[in-house]
């Protein structure tokens, strides 16, 4: 799936309707952080989900320290979509990556054609972030990360989270709960308006004028 037309690349406008834009973001994250919950909690169709019974087989594979109640994981995506009237016609496509290493595999083929990605971070378990963090940096891909709130999870502000995870202060930090339609819708938008920032950066650069 394409990401979307820039207006580097797109016919001049002619008047009429708008196009509709089609975006596509990822859900990343460690194991059990709420990816799945985010996605469900958005999308406006029943969601797909793959998710599958933790079993006996997983012991010693999956950490469960801090989530010792989880009892599924997404084995391959969690996929969901939103839909935008206002101010233009817009379609977003979300796709949740699986946080378990073992499935990692499967990250490039989700994350093609993203235009950004929000990294779901517990506080419990800071440390399983990294590896979302180091896979968009490496690829260039717009993330925010946002902190999701858990009953249990330690309370740090935004900046201890940033100094934690190491994260330049041109990467948005936001607190969420990823159960909640309109803290998740939030993140979303952030993340939008973030992408949507850093392409018309690049473009300027091409053009060698001020961003």
């Amino acid at each position: 799936m394409s990401a979307y037309t820039t207006s580097s690349d797109a016919a001049p406008y002619q008047g009429g309707p708008l196009p509709t834009a089609e975006l596509k973001i990822v859900i990343a994250g460690g194991f059990g952080v709420g990816k799945t919950t985010l996605v469900g909690s958005l999308s406006e169709i029943e969601p797909l989900l793959t998710e599958e019974v933790l079993t006996i087989a997983s012991e010693g594979t999956d950490d469960l320290e801090g989530i010792r109640d989880k009892s599924t994981t997404t084995v391959a995506m969690d996929f969901g979509r939103i839909t935008f009237d206002e101010p233009r016609p817009m379609v977003l496509f979300l796709f949740g990556t699986p946080g378990q290493e073992r499935f990692w595999f499967t990250w490039h083929d989700l994350c093609e054609g993203a235009v950004g990605a929000v990294v779901l971070a517990d506080t419990r378990r800071l440390n399983d972030s990294f590896a979302a963090i180091s896979y968009f940096e490496r690829r260039g891909t717009p993330f925010v990360v946002a902190v999701n709130q858990f009953d249990d999870g330690y309370s740090y502000d935004t900046s201890e989270v940033r100094e934690a995870l190491e994260l330049p202060s041109s990467v948005p930090v936001l607190k969420c709960d990823a159960r909640d339609y309109q803290s998740s819708m939030d993140v979303v938008i952030a993340l939008v308006k973030h992408s949507l920032a850093a392409a018309r950066s690049r473009h300027s650069s091409r053009l060698g004028a001020p961003a």
